[in-house]
């Protein structure tokens, strides 16, 4: 007899440290099972070679989601010179060889090239839509299409390790930014070719794996001690100042009407009485604090 799963509301986000092999979505779904949450969501996909941190959002922290995806990330990659692959990782086919002609010196110097704001051309073997369609699945058609060059920056290009035709960088970029191109562009400015051979984020804003969590570990914990791994809402949300709404005014801002608030425009976490979390809001340059985002159930708890 098949025993129908029974789902339950979780708020909160998890930090989970993905294994490689693994889809985003698939590490969703196991997370999911293991805490019975309803409604969840990650911010931002990690390749499948990829490892390292993925944030996850359940209940209402996924309203919360797309503010993570502009944050900055902090990788570890491995790079292979001397072969390109059609996906630009080892997961792909390898269609091109060149030689290795350079040293240390070379290396370093090519590096300094790639700091602050650089143009990519974004890989074939991404997530980004042509006329509704994943890039992807087009290039697995064996389709190419023509892709704008887009704007990032690197923030931060060290060399960690290197052994001849064999690297390791620590990459610190903007949004947007694909691990797997740069590698390649890197290669081609030392007149060579480049894959990955792997790939770990380290830090997503302001949260590091450090703090995450692996999915051996979260089935091997019994409920209540699995439960402890689930952050409130508002930590994808530390970034911002936070603002305290009196009674009153935090009905006004639950029922999407804006209020009145000192300081400097831009967004704010919003609260009201007891610390409890109401929403995301934005002052304007007029005082006003208007409602971006509200959490669920909050009018309920703002009442005076």
């Amino acid at each position: 007899m098949t025993i129908k799963k029974t789902w339950r509301r979780v708020d909160g986000v998890l930090l989970l440290d993905k294994p490689t092999g693994m889809t985003s979505n698939a590490a969703l779904q196991a997370a999911r099972r293991l805490f019975s949450a309803a409604k969840g969501g990650h911010t931002g996909t990690l390749d499948p070679l990829a490892s390292g941190l993925l944030p996850l959002c359940f209940g209402e922290a996924t309203k919360f989601a797309v503010d993570l995806l502009a944050a900055d990330k902090t990788y570890e990659a491995e790079l292979q010179f001397g072969a390109r692959t059609d996906t630009g990782d080892a997961d792909g086919v390898v269609v091109e060889r060149a030689p290795v002609d350079f040293g240390l010196a070379e290396l370093a110097a090519a590096l300094a090239g790639f700091r602050g704001p650089i143009r990519q051309i974004p890989p074939m073997y991404s997530a980004l839509k042509r006329d509704g369609k994943p890039l992807y699945e087009l290039a697995r058609q064996g389709i190419e299409v023509e892709r704008e060059a887009r704007e990032v920056s690197i923030h931060e290009l060290s060399l960690v390790d290197f052994s001849g035709d064999r690297c390791r960088l620590r990459v610190a970029c903007s949004k947007g930014t694909y691990i797997r191109s740069l590698a390649e562009d890197l290669a081609r400015s030392l007149a060579s070719l480049a894959h990955l051979t792997a790939l770990r984020r380290l830090a997503v804003g302001a949260l590091v794996v450090s703090d995450a969590v692996t999915l051996e570990q979260l089935a091997a914990l019994a409920d209540e001690d699995r439960q402890r791994w689930v952050l409130a809402p508002d930590s994808l949300l530390q970034s911002l100042p936070p603002v305290y709404l009196e009674a009153a005014d935090a009905l006004c801002f639950v029922h999407g009407n804006p209020v009145p608030s000192s300081g400097l425009p831009g967004k704010c976490r919003v609260y009201g009485e007891h610390h409890h979390l109401l929403g995301l809001g934005e002052r304007d340059e007029h005082g006003s604090l208007r409602p971006r985002r509200i959490v669920a159930s909050t009018a309920a708890a703002a009442q005076p």
